[in-house]
């Protein structure tokens, strides 16, 4: 399947909230009114676009409404789509250029995070870079043969040690194994655990520590991992996070199994944080980069 196809696809039940509910409201008016940007502002908010968003883009589509003198309710359709384009356009790529470089995936437990791993491990393979896994999710035995599994389904190394070891001492082990065998990319598994925000922060310190010692020259980049099936929660988690450590990307799970694809649009703008990639499937060439016009193009 095309990249446009899967992700089409994978926005069915989104565009259909979304997109649906837009043609029926401006079908029912013949003038642009204040009514009509409120009933708009009302579908944004229930696509998980979030309040704050939702107001932003309304804000903006009056000002365009009367820069342009537009009178056609059918043309705030392609101003809305403008509006969504330039929200979302930031700076996706990874920064991976030194070696190794270093990528922490961080998200709470459920998100979908060790699959995550799994999938990138096997998207970065594909591009030609040797890939290392770090288990340093130690608090869950689980996690651990889970992220075993994947870096044997993706052909990657993996260090591990056994469940209950210092998080950090692992990130050392791996740390040390990459630069020995000269791997280009070092992705680390983490332990999520929002409930203990202090906890967290510490130990997430401590293991960029040890990154920062043993190389102090290297790209690191921290993505979050969030469940595009939870909407606003989403964004919540992303601002918890943020709380606590600098996230330099988001990658948002489950886009195929939710109406709530709109906090895409929430995370980018509210927070300031851009989509990296985003999961449409459960296969593991199912991980897809973020492509900012693409998802607009197949959300309508």
């Amino acid at each position: 399947m095309a990249f446009f196809d899967k992700i089409k696809k994978g926005l069915n039940k989104t565009r259909n909230a979304f997109v649906d509910s837009v043609n029926s409201v401006i079908g029912s008016f013949t003038k642009i009114d204040e009514e009509l940007i409120e009933e708009l502002e009302e579908i944004l908010i229930m696509s998980d676009i979030g309040a704050n968003t939702a107001n932003d883009i309304c804000e903006n589509l009056r000002k365009r409404i009367k820069e342009n003198r537009i009178t056609d309710p059918e043309e705030v359709k392609v101003l809305l789509k403008e509006i969504l384009y330039e929200m979302t356009n930031k700076e996706t790529s990874l920064h991976l250029d030194t070696k190794p470089s270093v990528i922490m995936v961080i998200g709470v437990n459920g998100v979908g995070k060790t699959t995550t791993i799994g999938k990138l491990a096997s998207v970065l393979k594909s591009q030609g870079k040797s890939v290392m896994l770090a288990a340093a999710d130690t608090f869950r035995a689980a996690a651990i043969d889970q992220l075993a599994l994947w870096a044997e389904r993706a052909d990657v190394q993996i260090v591990k040690n056994v469940p209950g070891t210092d998080p950090a001492a692992v990130i050392f082990d791996a740390v040390v194994s990459a630069k020995a065998k000269k791997v280009d990319v070092l992705i680390c598994d983490t332990a999520g655990r929002l409930h203990n925000k202090k906890n967290l922060m510490d130990e997430l310190a401590k293991m960029y520590r040890v990154i920062g010692r043993e190389l102090p020259d290297a790209n690191v980049e921290a993505l979050l991992v969030l469940d595009a099936t939870t909407g606003q929660n989403a964004v919540n988690q992303a601002r918890e996070f943020k709380s606590v450590t600098d996230i330099t990307g988001i990658v948002l799970t489950k886009l195929d199994g939710t109406a709530k694809g709109g906090v895409v649009i929430s995370i980018g703008n509210d927070l300031n944080i851009p989509v990296k990639f985003i999961g449409v499937g459960e296969q593991i060439d199912d991980l897809q980069p973020f492509d900012n016009k693409m998802f607009v193009d197949a959300l309508f």
